[in-house]
């Protein structure tokens, strides 16, 4: 795990921080970064989005999907867990705190977009973190591989869904087009990009051309995720300053959620007598999201100053430390799952 990724809530606070002040200073900036955008898509952001997304899309390997069947017990807690637990776990939790606890602190159209981006975080399980996860709990990376790439051609199709339903049943509006809009643009083409750059070096030089090229384009990717942060926060810093916060209680149900989810999936692999090279990465995988997305989809849907947007971004910020607490724990507790 390099500095980047060890150290990612360190720089995501301090992207913010950058952000809030570049935004409280000079206005105009932000506000005409704003206006560059086509059909509900702001260009500099998609243009960080594609930045984030498609190197670690250049990792999938989609024929590792013919191994599947070699551990599926792994793989049903993962598809189980991801896409029939987790969505709407996270949507509950969402409305338990922002339309009833909370209810005295935040004003009633802010709790629904605040609602809309937990929405959109529990609907996109990790993707290219999960292989760090993976290596750091010494997971088998074949396993991850295939698991990654099944669920991200879930995730083609049941994530513009699942999102809609539940946007529905919380009665917020939801923009069909732009959501399928959303998906294809941040989804599809960097998958299909991602391929076709992977198939290319793949006939160059193998996978030792494969790891090269992501190990090299990877800054970009992190360097999209910290300005994309400062862009929000720049919007967002009139917000913030005036209540802080909010950044915290956004921070709660996603505490709850991250370790109850992990708890769910890890549990159910114990007591399936899953190998611990296998129930770690599936658990991970739940537990972790896959936060570029459900930011570029709030902005496409909400806009860039709006709450669903700041509540995916506080994703980034508590993602790394509760990661690694769990990471810590699935390493002592290694022992008691089968060899």
């Amino acid at each position: 795990m390099g500095i980047f990724e060890r150290y990612l809530s360190l720089w995501v606070a301090l992207s913010i921080a950058i952000g809030i002040g570049l935004g409280t200073f000079f206005p105009a900036v932000f506000s005409a970064l704003a206006n560059l955008e086509y059909a509900n898509v702001n260009l500099p952001v998609a243009i960080l989005i594609w930045a984030m997304v498609w190197p670690m899309m250049i990792g999938v390997d989609f024929t590792s999907l013919k191994n599947v069947g070699d551990k599926p017990k792994g793989l049903i807690i993962t598809i189980v867990v991801n896409w029939l637990i987790k969505p709407f776990t996270m949507a509950a939790l969402a409305v338990l705190f922002f339309k009833h606890i909370f209810a005295g602190i935040i004003p009633s159209e802010d709790s629904e977009s605040y609602i809309a981006g937990l929405i959109l975080l529990g609907a996109a399980p990790c993707t290219a973190m999960v292989f760090v996860w993976s290596q750091m709990t010494k997971g088998d990376p074949a396993y991850t591989l295939a698991q990654v790439s099944v669920n991200d051609t879930i995730m083609v199709f049941a994530f513009a869904p699942i999102v809609a339903f539940l946007l529905g049943v919380t009665e917020i509006v939801v923009p069909w087009a732009t959501l399928i809009l959303s998906v294809v643009l941040y989804v599809l083409i960097p998958l299909i990009a991602g391929l076709i750059m992977r198939s290319w070096l793949q006939r160059k030089g193998g996978m030792q051309a494969i790891e090269g090229f992501i190990a090299n384009v990877k800054p970009f990717s992190v360097i999209g995720l910290l300005a994309t942060v400062v862009l929000l926060f720049g919007f967002q810093g009139q917000v913030i300053l005036e209540s802080p916060l909010i950044i915290a209680l956004i921070a709660v149900p996603i505490l709850i959620q991250s370790y109850a989810i992990f708890a769910l999936a890890y549990g159910a692999a114990w007591v399936w007598k899953v190998p611990h090279n296998v129930a770690a990465p599936c658990a991970m995988i739940g537990t972790s999201n896959f936060f570029e997305l459900a930011v570029a989809v709030a902005i496409s849907l909400f806009g860039l100053s709006s709450g669903a947007a700041l509540a995916t971004v506080v994703g980034v910020l508590v993602e790394v430390p509760v990661m690694l607490s769990l990471v810590a724990f699935a390493n002592r507790t290694r022992s008691k799952f089968p060899k």
